[in-house]
């Protein structure tokens, strides 16, 4: 899973990257201007693999992870014109979901590319051009289809075409009422239609407020919407904490009343923006947790963990975490009867322990 960091220059991108990934990017009061991309895997935390691995004491444990980018800031009219530049834009549409750090902290040291805090502006700004690049994006590809109909050849294609044109044309009009295109359900066909053109405005879209040390963290409440959720984190105190040994950091937290470190929240943001969920699977030699989409099925959690298993699928044995740690072993559990036979439509729930029967 890929999360691309994003926002105006000098909003905290940055410094939140640092937060999330324990770096150490350096980090300015001023824009350099140039081109830069910064990239780290994270482990995603879970108490509940961490107490798998204490069961089983297996020799590797292994956590899902995600991939973060913080990318070069946006500026207003970066997606008019001819759009995005082509490496910007590259490293903007090869994301899975998109990470938006707004600026609400004061600090007269640091510009504001806009010269004032108003965070609802900057969320606007930069949906704005966000939607700007992916009109453009439309509507060359609509010039170049009505081109290519108008030669005639095969019906087929020309058939595909024309299909392709009437749904980029209500892509295009729903844009036109300066709606991003997550608001604009598609048909899974349709989806898979639209999968190369790296409209960005499509991509699930999660806001963190940059905030000072002593504001409230319920103001991102007040920026949240059906498809664009916000959350607020103090951005320079996280990068902080994120350098600090665990014994200091969990001193530091206990002495300021703050129940977990902000990136926790951060990343269990980003797995419910890209609506996914996780499941373990256990041996003696590894303990591990996989990501899948919520509503996936025991065949593609099978294929999660290699596609071998997903050919030969014959069962899957299923257990829920809580069932498993109150009987304390496979065994115990087994022999209690919590273990569960299920075929390949069965939908995985988050947290569920998973072994797939197969055959070769």
């Amino acid at each position: 899973m890929d999360i691309g960091i994003i926002g105006l220059p000098n909003s905290g991108k940055t410094t939140l990257f640092n937060a999330l990934t324990r770096g150490t990017v350096e980090t300015a009061g001023y824009t350099s201007g140039r081109m830069e991309v910064h990239t780290a895997i994270v482990q995603v935390p879970d108490p509940r693999l961490d107490r798998l691995g204490d069961m089983f004491r297996p020799k590797k444990l292994t956590h899902a992870h995600i991939t973060y980018r913080d990318i070069a800031g946006l500026a207003r009219g970066i997606g008019e014109a001819g759009g995005l530049a082509g490496p910007l834009l590259n490293e903007i549409g090869q994301n899975d979901a998109l990470l938006l750090v707004v600026r609400a902290f004061e600090d007269p040291n640091i510009l504001h590319p806009e010269e004032s805090i108003d965070p609802a502006r900057d969320i606007e700004l930069v949906e704005t051009e966000l939607m700007l690049n992916d009109m453009l994006i439309i509507t060359k590809r609509l010039e170049r289809i009505d081109q290519r109909v108008g030669k005639g050849g095969d019906p087929k294609e020309v058939a595909a075409m024309k299909r392709e044109r009437e749904i980029l044309a209500r892509l295009l009009e729903h844009l036109e009422t300066e709606r991003p295109l997550r608001e604009f359900e598609l048909a899974p066909d349709e989806e898979k239609l639209l999968r190369g053109f790296s409209l960005l405005s499509q991509k699930p879209l999660l806001v963190v407020l940059n905030i000072d040390e002593d504001a409230d963290e319920r103001m991102a409440e007040a920026f949240s919407t059906p498809t664009r959720p916000a959350i607020a984190l103090r951005g320079q105190l996280e990068a902080e904490l994120a350098q600090m040994e665990p014994d200091e950091a969990a001193e530091f937290l206990a002495e300021f009343g703050i129940e977990e470190p902000g990136f926790n929240r951060v990343i269990r943001a980003s797995y419910e923006l890209m609506d996914v969920i996780s499941f373990f699977t256990v041996s003696e030699e590894e303990v591990r947790s996989w990501t899948i989409r919520k509503g996936a099925t025991a065949l593609d959690a099978a294929a999660a963990v290699h596609s071998d298993l997903a050919r030969g699928f014959i069962r899957a044995e299923v257990i829920a975490f809580d069932e498993l740690v109150a009987a304390g072993s496979l065994a115990e559990a087994r022999r209690r009867g919590l273990l569960r036979l299920e075929g390949k439509e069965y939908v995985v729930q988050d947290g569920e322990i998973v072994h797939i029967r197969f055959a070769l």
